[in-house]
């Protein structure tokens, strides 16, 4: 019999053996494909989400030939790709608009685009906005902003929102709407979308329909503010076949038109051709950029994604193997040898693992298609399309098949090594575990945590996900000593956990693979969160909060608009969530007002709180030796001295309640206890008596702080110009100050707390600039535009402000994969343990004819997934901790490297342990396997006759 004979017996075989035991061939193929489904969805998504150079281009200039804009700096050179240009001569002064339509090459159709900053109502109040003059409708405008309700605008009496503006003003289509700035009332015809933004709040209204009514308006009514829109651009349509071509885009930068042309992207010119690389070579150098802490989680992820696909089938062929012994025991006593019962087994890894591959990457792509618009809003823009490369889902795919042949391997060796007898009785036999194995493995994971820490000390990604992949393999070698340890603790238990740890101890070839399953899906899992938590925990460090936490502020824009405090406090105590506390603060100048534009430089007077000099007083990164020191100190010991009083305002000068540096406020004790939480009955005692509270020490010495003065008052200044005639006057004060705990110098915006009569006695102006709340929470949208309403209804020119919070809520990638993680985690929970109870079936049947109780069966299938669930996951929390903490340590080097390069830049790099995610995976997730095999599992059972 020739080998491909023998080959198509063997497979004719498995196959018949699949079909016949449905049960288990379902659960081998879902073991299989549950990581290439994941490993295929993650590729299309990561594929398809990371846009293409070209579908940027769409996003920017929809479906034209090209985009056109005023660069506002008169003649200009430019890349081929109109991202980057340099004026060709710095213009002396303000450049005028350019008339575009003149630049536009003979015959070519041209829509603008300009927008302005305007309020609106809303079905709740107010609320400010950005509305752009666009022809919608016009076809140059498809794909890069589309119609998802209603109709485009018919006239000029109605406009187009973006859904999210909707949904934050309470509006929906045929809504109508007020720009209450210039008073006239429009129709909501429809709702769009920015395939490119979806989370973009805006107003679409054809050309000529807000702006040119608003500026007439506003000439004849000088109480109604002009509007100040943006410079417009232009999508222009060739009139022939060959698009805005090289010659074009030269053309319109003499004028002062940088270009984005399809055609010019597509077919770029020479570099001789292009005069900017003449001047600037370094432009040709290649501008891509990927997040290096991106690039390296990514290649560490795969990898152990990889490594994944091939744990997660070893329990199912060797469970499969078992229950196929009495079958191959036959099969040998027909004559079939050794090699014909491995190839039988192999044979069943290879029809198994090619239906789970192809089952796996067909139902990846229909589950990615199923979940594209949630997957597309979770990322904030639109797929251009689904990327899909037949080349890596070939490669997944063969992967799986390889995965299963791998996974068939050891139970086809150890399948044809037993006797006939062996497998016809179902015996065993007794065998000493091996000692080397567990030696071998714990060297081994030694090494891969070397690797991979040394990995990421040298900044190196690929020996970060090779010694994250050699650790986890030796912890995979240690798994059979530790599941031998498990039977030793259930000395002191009740019958069914105890009876559970020793079945799983006594059973170590069918545990031990389906922990290590476990343990694969749940340290992706891990590294994953661990990696996006420390990443969060380090932007959340570098946010700069403009207000304390738990405040608000409501400010005035001038004096006129300080006469109206009373009626803006009074909407904000009504509409928003204020507990209680309030503060009212106003500003102190010297001279006429700097928060007043004036053309001469010194037509406004200066006030400084001078910092002295010495130790204790100047910040050592702020030096000529900041860059030895940088590159002495740990991230943490920079951190710490970053938030020294001497150091914590080097770069953040200036605050909310101060348009200058010198952030000095006037107030009273209240704004102690609302704004910045000290609770200090001196402190209050201290301004009560008009002596000044000083936040940060740093500019303290023996108790006083300097206080320079300019006087300088501007001709346009008539009021204050006729009290103070004649040259600038200068004052220097020294005076005593009572000075806080140095924690209260990272209090933002405010470095000292002047009490009115002492600025009334240093001859400083002050006006009202407004209060200070307290608040339980951050207002809410609906909140916000009721206050504005109530604000503007009383005369506007006032607003509130509150924290924005950090924006960089981590990598769009990096959810995504945390999401297929999570979704191999529960599913390789829910398989291998059904696998480990389909093996123990015998076991359950002798337990029943015993005399066990029905429920000692439900509650031994429960503990026995239970077991293998929380192994597993404990396993794995431990090797997931090793990459992420390489990775870390890759984004401190950078971090390091950064902070040497310029000492102010800071270089914490936390780790911080996912606690909620580690707890969900290792209580929720094994308590919840457990629970659902015990219910799962049949009290009552019809005793069979058991073979041996």
């Amino acid at each position: 019999m020739s080998v491909f004979t023998g080959w198509r017996a063997a497979l004719r075989i498995a196959r018949r053996d699949a079909l016949r035991a449905k049960g288990r061939s379902a659960l081998v193929v879902a073991m299989i494909a549950l990581p290439v489904l994941g490993v295929t969805a993650a590729d299309i998504t990561y594929r398809s989400a990371d846009m293409t150079p070209a579908e940027q281009l769409t996003a920017r200039i929809g479906s034209a030939d090209a985009l056109y804009t005023d660069a506002g700096m008169g003649p200009v050179r430019q890349m081929p790709g109109g991202d980057m240009y340099d004026s060709v001569k710095q213009p002396t002064g303000e450049v005028p608009p350019i008339d575009m339509r003149p630049v536009f090459p003979r015959g070519a159709r041209a829509i603008s685009e300009q927008s302005v900053s305007a309020t609106v109502s809303t079905s709740y109040g107010i609320a400010s906005t950005e509305i752009v003059e666009f022809k919608t409708s016009d076809r140059m405008a498809r794909k890069r902003i589309d119609l998802v309700e209603g109709a485009f605008p018919r006239g000029t009496d109605e406009l187009v929102a973006t859904e999210p503006f909707l949904k934050s003003a309470g509006l929906h289509v045929g809504s109508g709407i007020t720009v209450t700035t210039s008073g006239r009332k429009y129709t909501i015809s429809g709702a769009v979308e920015l395939p490119a933004d979806l989370e973009a709040k805006q107003l679409y209204a054809d050309p000529g329909a807000v702006i040119a009514p608003w500026q007439a308006l506003a000439a004849r009514d000088k109480k109604v503010p002009a509007p100040h829109p943006g410079p417009a651009r232009w999508l222009v349509e060739a009139a022939g076949q060959g698009g805005i071509v090289w010659k074009d885009v030269l053309a319109a930068n003499k004028a002062g038109a940088v270009v984005d042309s399809r055609q010019v992207f597509e077919n770029p010119p020479p570099d001789s051709e292009v005069p900017l690389l003449r001047t600037n070579p370094q432009y040709a150098e290649s501008r891509t950029y990927e997040s290096g802490e991106t690039s390296t989680a990514l290649i560490t992820v795969v990898a152990m994604a990889l490594l994944e696909v091939v744990l997660l089938a070893g329990p199912a062929f060797a469970v499969g193997a078992r229950r196929s012994r009495r079958q191959l025991g036959l099969l040998g006593t027909c004559g079939g040898d050794r090699g014909q019962v491995r190839a039988v087994v192999l044979g069943g890894g290879l029809v198994l693992g090619g239906v789970g591959a192809v089952a796996g990457v067909t139902v990846g792509l229909l589950l990615t298609v199923a979940f594209r618009p949630m997957i597309e809003n979770w990322a904030g823009h639109r797929f251009g399309s689904l990327a899909l490369r037949p080349a890596e889902l070939l490669v997944i795919a063969v992967l799986g098949l390889v995965t299963g042949l791998l996974a068939a391997f050891a139970p086809a060796i150890v399948a044809g090594r037993q006797s006939v007898l062996e497998s016809l009785t179902g015996r065993r036999g007794v065998r000493r575990s091996s000692r080397v194995l567990p030696v071998t493995g714990a060297c081994v994971l030694a090494l891969g945590v070397l690797i991979a820490v040394y990995g990421g000390t040298s900044g190196s990604s690929v020996l970060v996900a090779g010694g994250s992949v050699v650790a986890e393999l030796g912890l995979l070698a240690c798994i059979p000593v530790i599941v031998g340890l498990l039977g030793r603790l259930g000395r002191r238990l009740p019958l069914s956990p105890r009876m559970a740890l020793r079945d799983a101890a006594r059973n170590r070839g069918r545990t031990a693979p389906a922990v290590a399953a476990v343990m694969a899906a749940v340290a992706g899992s891990v590294a994953i969160a661990t990696y996006m938590s420390s990443s969060l925990a380090e932007s959340d460090y570098a946010y700069m909060p403009s207000l304390t936490t738990g405040t608000i502020f409501l400010s005035a824009s001038d004096a006129e608009a300080a006469g109206r405090l009373p009626a803006a406090r009074s909407a904000v105590e009504h509409n928003m969530a204020v507990t209680g506390g309030r503060a009212d603060i106003s500003r102190a100048w010297a001279g006429s007002d700097c928060n007043v534009y004036y053309e001469e430089e010194n037509d406004c007077g200066t006030l400084e709180l001078v910092k002295p000099a010495g130790k204790g007083h100047t910040c050592p990164l702020d030096t000529d030796g900041a860059k030895e020191l940088a590159a002495r100190l740990s991230a943490d010991e920079h951190r710490a001295m970053m938030r020294t009083p001497a150091c914590v305002d080097v770069h953040t000068s200036t605050g909310t309640f101060s348009m200058d540096s010198n952030n000095i406020v006037v107030g009273d004790a209240a704004l102690l206890d609302t704004y910045v939480k000290l609770d200090d009955p001196a402190a209050a005692a201290a301004l009560k008596a008009g002596t000044p509270v000083l936040l940060n020490e740093a500019y303290a010495q023996h108790g006083e702080v300097t206080l320079k003065a300019v006087h300088t008052y501007s001709p346009k200044d008539k009021q204050n110009r006729k009290a103070h005639p004649g040259p600038a006057r200068k004052t220097t004060d020294r005076l005593k100050v009572y000075v806080a705990k140095p924690e209260y110098a990272t209090t933002p915006g405010i470095r000292m707390i002047l009490p009115q009569r002492t600025a009334e006695r240093l001859g400083l102006h002050t006006q009202p600039q407004g209060s200070v709340y307290a608040v339980d929470r951050r207002p809410t949208d609906a909140e916000e535009q009721r206050t504005s309403a109530a604000i503007d209804q009383a005369g506007g020119g006032l607003w509130v402000q509150s924290n924005q919070g950090s924006n960089d809520r981590g990598s769009t990638i990096l959810l995504i994969l945390t999401l297929f993680a999570g979704v191999v985690t529960v599913g390789a929970a829910a398989i291998t343990t059904g696998l480990a109870k389909a093996d123990a079936e015998a076991d359950l049947t002798t337990l029943s004819a015993v005399g066990a109780p029905p429920r000692v069966r439900r509650t031994l299938s429960g503990f026995q997934c239970l077991v293998v669930a929380l192994t597993g996951v404990l396993l794995g929390t431990a090797a997931g901790l090793v990459p992420a903490v390489a990775l870390r340590l890759v984004d401190l080097r950078q971090a390091m490297e950064q902070m040497r390069i310029d000492p102010m830049e800071s270089a914490y790099t936390p780790i911080v342990l996912p606690w909620a995610t580690i707890g969900l995976l290792a209580v929720v997730v094994p308590l919840l396997a457990g629970v659902l095999a015990a219910a799962f599992t049949r009290s009552r059972l019809a005793l069979a006759r058991r073979a041996g």
